[in-house]
């Protein structure tokens, strides 16, 4: 077992997730991946239309979820959250601080997809005004992906080197 550290934070398989959790967010936005935007700006006519197609089945999806099962998502999902963290800082299990890492920015992400998706449909966005309510939504994924990562790179390196892998 010394050869495989099956610990989270000195696990490369972790750090691959976390790139690929965060590439995949900010790739796909509001369930539209973004080169759709580029190619709308660029091309226009049926390009355009298939991005507003696509945003509007998203965005009434998304905001259905909401009405319907908004309050127990998120009731569970403060529940998980919270008990990853109690069980990772207060008891230290590394497992579910790397899962709360995960998560808590990703449940972020979520609320704000949720407000982006809100004014989309209030303010009936289409053509340049969408691209960039788009646009301006992948930088704030872009911006909470950059917080995170830093956040849990500092955590992780402070797991590695002081805390050690017997817990201090």
């Amino acid at each position: 077992m010394e050869v495989i550290d099956l610990r989270s934070f000195s696990n490369l398989w972790f750090w691959i997730a976390l790139a690929v959790m965060w590439s995949t967010a900010s790739h796909w936005v509001l369930g539209v991946p973004y080169d759709m935007v580029g190619r709308a700006a660029r091309m226009g006519g049926e390009s355009e239309a298939d991005l507003e197609d696509m945003v509007r089945i998203n965005v009434n999806r998304l905001l259905y979820i909401a009405a319907e099962a908004g309050l127990w998502i998120t009731a569970i999902g403060t529940f998980m959250l919270a008990a990853l963290c109690v069980a990772g800082f207060w008891f230290g299990v590394e497992f579910a601080q790397a899962l709360f890492l995960l998560g808590f920015p990703m449940s972020l992400v979520g609320l704000l997809s949720l407000r982006s998706a809100h004014v989309i449909r209030a303010r009936s966005l289409s053509g340049p005004d969408l691209r960039r309510r788009l646009t301006r939504h992948r930088i704030g994924v872009q911006a909470i992906g950059m917080v995170a990562i830093f956040i849990t790179a500092l955590w992780g390196m402070y797991q590695n080197m002081v805390v050690g892998p017997f817990g201090g």
